[in-house]
């Protein structure tokens, strides 16, 4: 990819890291059968935070997911209608409701995670010279910290 003086080398990078990462993210989708389950990717996610996190507010599934209380309230109305979240009143303040899975929740979660690192394992096995894997390590620990980036430039 040419950069041009309105695109500086950083800006090019980060637009085909962006572009990768979507690929890849269709990719896992298609592999793990996640679009069989009639989720979508944000249903997908919230179940995995209550999976993964529960017994859980709502608000504090909001925080996890980095989306508005609007938009968990209506990924929890329908995983709770498929029978994969049920909530009850939190003992310690009644006025909170605790989200749980639904054991088959987390079977569906497992299921997808497997069938993601399958595929990946399958393709840097066929993909990836052995001399090649510390690179993968390396990739890997620098998204793990573009994913965690908390700037403070106030900038987006």
């Amino acid at each position: 990819m040419n950069t041009t003086p309105e695109q500086p080398p950083t800006v090019a990078t980060a637009q085909r890291l962006s572009d990768a990462i979507i690929r890849v993210r269709a990719r896992l989708r298609t592999e793990s059968g996640q679009h069989a389950t009639g989720l979508t990717p944000t249903q997908l996610a919230v179940l995995g935070s209550v999976v993964r996190e529960g017994p859980v507010t709502a608000a504090r599934l909001a925080a996890l997911e980095r989306v508005s209380a609007q938009s968990i309230a209506q990924s929890l109305a329908v995983l709770k209608a498929a029978g994969l979240v049920h909530s009850e009143p939190d003992a310690r303040d009644g006025r909170k409701k605790l989200m749980s899975a639904d054991p088959s929740a987390a079977e569906l979660i497992d299921k997808l995670l497997r069938g993601r690192a399958t595929f990946l394992a399958r393709a840097i096995d066929q993909l990836v010279a052995p001399e090649e894997r510390k690179d993968v390590d390396k990739a890997i620990e620098l998204l793990e910290r573009l994913a965690g980036a908390e700037l403070d430039d106030g900038r987006i």
